[in-house]
């Protein structure tokens, strides 16, 4: 009886203790392989690598279809990618021939695109959207610094999400979606798990799948990397809102040195790139790491959660002050929109109802009676304790129990409300908000 011999995986990408696995495509001679790393940058070309586990890892096909039809960019092979700050400025200039990007998120898309071939290297990542109506720039865009990225897979709105989770999957990458305001909910909600699991690694997507036979398998699939969107609105999944570092577009007039249309040039400009970006992979990825002094005082976890994998690879202290700037004023633009919600004026009646009452219970009907006294305007929403009581509930995560006939907030919650009214920005001295 013949021993099977070893696994043969096809491979997009592998990362071991020391060596980087990494797919290419010659599209002149209609090729694959694997580019592979073994030394600190030097790097081989080869058809298959045998690795510690057993497996033989082979490239994909080049008759895949996402490969052969441009859905999937992938590098030639390494070039030599010089100096980490002529990488960028070549990246900076390649974007500014080509888009009208304001210039402090030109600078942040050129780290981006840099980011985005070192992720796994680290724990969190944030995301970069253009937002604004049609006809702004916003598709141009999304194509020259998709271009760039690692192994961008491009997929627009009117794609189902079906393959989008099993590209990702597969291939992994950059995600670059384009008309990201799906019309359909429950397209919606799987773009949102996408986006929301996969800001970490080990965070899969669980989906049931159905086999031939018409079984039920549930199957996990992995949807970390960095993400490029496109779209008119925005999420309504705030939490979700607070991963995008966000380029609003439209907002001054087009630069007249701007092509109207993208140049054939590009693709070629992007490859030669693509191929830099590769070298710098292979020699700086083992050296980069998440540098904790990036953080920025006084904004929210969740903003230097998302900024601070693209901070520790900006070099310059002038541009991260920038962007430190840039996240302190959408920390309170955020604050703001969290305040101006309807779960936010009932927590605000709470706390000053609490500020009036330091011990024991607040009834519902202080609460209400405070809302009735400060959002005036509101008058036939505020006077419904039921509905307070479900935003107490239901929104804020806040105890109500039965007392003397009579639903309150027990005292014992008073240390959650003050900690939520922190983090949404005031305290039961206000009057209203």
């Amino acid at each position: 009886m013949q021993t099977p011999g070893p696994a043969r995986v096809p491979t997009a990408s592998r990362v071991t203790a020391d060596t980087l696995v990494e797919l290419i495509y010659d599209p002149d001679a209609r090729k694959t392989a694997l580019a592979v790393s073994r030394f600190g940058g030097l790097w081989n070309i080869e058809q298959e690598v045998r690795i510690d586990t057993g497996e033989v890892l082979v490239p994909y096909s080049a008759t895949n279809n996402l490969i052969a039809n441009g859905c999937i960019l992938l590098p030639t092979g390494p070039q030599d990618y010089g100096q980490k700050q002529d990488l960028l400025q070549d990246i900076r200039a390649f974007l500014h021939r080509h888009v009208d990007l304001s210039p402090l998120f030109e600078q942040i898309a050129a780290h981006y695109v840099l980011l985005s071939w070192v992720h796994d290297a680290f724990r969190e990542l944030g995301y970069l959207r253009l937002r604004g109506d049609y006809g702004t720039g916003k598709t141009r865009a999304l194509l020259a610094i998709g271009s760039l990225c690692y192994r961008p897979f491009f997929a627009s709105g009117a794609s189902t999400t079906s393959p989008i989770f099993h590209i990702l999957d597969a291939f992994g990458g950059t995600l670059v979606l384009d008309e990201a305001d799906l019309p359909a909910s429950d397209a919606r909600a799987d773009i949102v798990k996408i986006f929301n699991n996969g800001t970490m690694p080990g965070i899969p997507v669980l989906r049931t799948l159905q086999n031939r036979h018409k079984e039920f398998n549930p199957a996990a699939f992995r949807v970390f990397g960095p993400k490029l969107i496109a779209m008119r609105g925005q999420f309504q999944d705030r939490a979700l809102e607070s991963r995008f570092i966000t380029e609003e577009t439209g907002l001054r007039g087009l630069r007249p040195d701007v092509p109207i249309q993208l140049p054939q040039t590009l693709r070629t400009e992007a490859l030669g790139l693509r191929n830099r970006l590769l070298h710098f992979r292979f020699c700086e990825f083992y050296n980069i790491r998440t540098d904790p002094s990036r953080i920025v005082e006084g904004i929210e976890p969740r903003l230097n959660q998302t900024a601070l994998s693209l901070l520790s690879l900006v070099d310059d202290p002038d541009l991260r002050k920038d962007i430190a700037d840039w996240l302190t004023t959408e920390d309170a633009r955020l604050r703001r929109d969290r305040q101006s919600n309807a779960e936010a004026r009932v927590l605000a009646a709470l706390a000053q109802a609490f500020a009036a009452r330091p011990t024991g219970h607040v009834s519902l009907g202080a609460i209400e009676e405070i809302l009735a006294r400060t959002s005036s305007s509101e008058p036939g929403f505020w006077h419904s304790r039921r509905t307070i009581g479900h935003l107490l509930r239901a929104k804020l995560g806040i105890a109500t129990l039965k007392s003397g006939g009579y639903f309150v907030v027990p005292a014992s919650e008073r240390p959650r409300v003050d900690a939520l009214a922190k983090r949404y920005g005031f305290d039961g001295t206000q009057e209203s908000i």
